[in-house]
Formats: C-alpha cells, sequence, structure tokens
C-alpha cells in the first residue's frame, strides 16, 4: 500500500481494507483472511503492523483468530471509526484442572489471569480472558 496514509496509522487502513473485503464479500463470513505473509507482501508492509491490522479487525469484531488455524471473518463488520472504549484487569488465581491441563502445570498453580472487556453503546461488546504464569523477579516464567 505505497500511498500516503496523512497521518492515519497504516495498520488502521489496512484493517479498514480488510474490512471492506468482509463487507462486501470478497472474504466471506468463515473465511480464512489471507496469511500474514501474503498480506506482508500485498501492502508492503511488516509482519508488525499485519498484525496490528488484524488485531483491530479482531477488537471490531469483523474476525477472530484461532492459534495455529489462522484468522477467519466473521459477520459483525463495523466502521473503525466507531467509539469503542477497553478497559483492562489482571489478577492472581489457582489454575483449575482444564487451566492446568492446557498450560502443563499443576492444579492449584497460581496463575495471572487477565480480562479485557471492549465496551460499545454503553454495553460489553467482548470479553477476553487470558492466563499466564506469574513471571519471578529476573523476568522469567515460572
Amino acid at each position: 500500500m505505497p500511498t500516503p496514509h496523512y497521518g492515519q496509522p497504516r495498520y488502521r487502513l489496512i484493517a479498514e481494507a480488510l474490512r471492506r473485503r468482509i463487507e462486501s464479500g470478497a472474504i466471506p463470513p468463515g473465511a480464512l483472511l489471507p496469511a500474514e505473509s501474503a498480506l506482508v507482501a500485498e501492502f508492503q508492509v511488516s509482519r508488525g503492523t499485519i498484525r496490528q491490522a488484524i488485531a483491530a479487525l479482531r477488537e471490531l469484531g469483523v474476525a477472530t483468530t484461532e492459534h495455529g488455524r489462522g484468522t477467519y471473518a466473521t459477520v459483525n463488520a463495523q466502521p473503525l471509526a466507531q467509539h469503542c472504549a477497553s478497559a483492562t484487569h489482571q489478577r492472581e488465581i489457582p489454575a483449575d484442572t482444564e487451566l492446568a491441563a492446557l498450560l502443563g502445570v499443576a492444579a492449584g498453580t497460581i496463575l495471572i489471569e487477565q480480562e479485557s472487556v471492549m465496551h460499545q453503546n454503553g454495553g460489553a461488546r467482548t470479553v477476553v480472558r487470558s492466563y499466564r504464569l506469574p513471571e519471578t523477579a529476573d523476568g522469567v516464567q515460572h
């Protein structure tokens, strides 16, 4: 995308272009978005810029990413300019058996739960919870 962007971050321009493809049906709901490497080549930007664009699409609810499978188009397309607010909280919790199995730790191991809530039009739109092991004083995870 070698056109000037006049102060607009490149990732937003890319996200908007991809959103238009999803809304127009060029990328139908449930279809995989092009691979990061293909988008890097198409838009002539770094992988990090593509990842930011995809994150913006996820925040809007027009895409969802499955680890190891890719990013899929969804049906909730909304303009990037629409106002959204988010709040993030984190707390320590003991791992239940399901989380322990997923993370390969013993049940009861202390984890950091991070919850991000995206608000739009006065209500919660998206809630994302992630879990990780706490870091030690030297920055290494347990």
